[in-house]
């Protein structure tokens, strides 16, 4: 099986990273791509809901529970994964958006909602571009030259981006 291509949206909390995937991922799909995500959660987060049978499996003691039906699987585990290890689960697929993990080493599209955000840029490897949001647009930002910039809205101009990084793999 190949291994899909990999491209990161990264930024702070409230930067339109979910909206911005997500039309993303229309987009590839209306273009008969496949495609995985994968989201980090800064946080705990829980998908199994109380009084549920998996819940009650959890509660039981299971380190992992496994549930699926004619159309869908789930697996969950009580234990973090890196990305690496949920990149393998994702072979066959054209292309896997990931949201978050802001230090692994694939080309990412940096959101940028202002100028307090600049940091973030500083902290990361392979930025292919940064995105600007309403405030940060509006802003003279010290951006490096060489770095393309979009802003939010601009989902055609990143989708060709995302597809021309993709022909150079």
């Amino acid at each position: 099986m190949s291994k899909p291509y990999v491209f990161q949206i990264i930024g702070y909390k409230n930067a339109g990273k979910t909206t911005l995937l997500c039309k993303l991922l229309e987009q590839l799909k209306a273009r008969g791509m496949r495609v995985g995500t994968i989201k980090h959660d800064g946080h705990d987060f829980d998908i199994d809901h109380a009084g549920t049978d998996t819940w009650q499996h959890r509660a039981a003691g299971a380190e992992v529970v496994a549930i699926t039906s004619a159309t869908q699987t789930a697996l969950i585990r009580n234990q973090p994964s890196s990305l690496e290890s949920l990149l393998l689960q994702m072979e066959g697929l054209d292309v896997v958006l990931v949201e978050g993990f802001k230090q692994a080493d694939y080309p990412k599209l940096v959101l940028l909602r202002s100028a307090e955000d600049l940091p973030l840029l500083a902290q990361v490897t392979h930025p292919a571009a940064v995105v600007l949001g309403p405030t940060a647009a509006s802003a003279s930002l010290p951006l490096p030259a060489a770095l393309p910039r979009y802003e939010r809205d601009e989902i055609g101009g990143l989708l060709e981006l995302l597809l021309d990084e993709m022909s150079k793999r």
